[in-house]
């Protein structure tokens, strides 16, 4: 989340992206870096023991939301 306000506050849209196990902390986060707005997609947990099939799948799924919140 750090890197992603960084990046915002200098202009540059981004997007964090982490697994579903990290909404609240995320949330918790941006408001705390006095960015509540920055935009977030999260994808089904777990990562660490996802197969590269599965990374993929995931990674497919979330495309689309991650390119919308960089359009938004």
């Amino acid at each position: 989340m750090h890197d992603t306000t960084w990046f915002e506050i200098q202009g540059i849209p981004s997007v964090f992206l982490a697994s579903t196990e990290f909404v609240d902390a995320a949330s918790a986060q941006a408001e705390m870096l006095g960015l509540p707005e920055v935009a977030r997609v999260f994808v089904p947990h777990p990562i660490q023991d996802a197969t590269d099939a599965e990374m993929q799948q995931k990674a497919e799924a979330a495309f689309d939301a991650v390119l919308g919140a960089l359009i938004d």
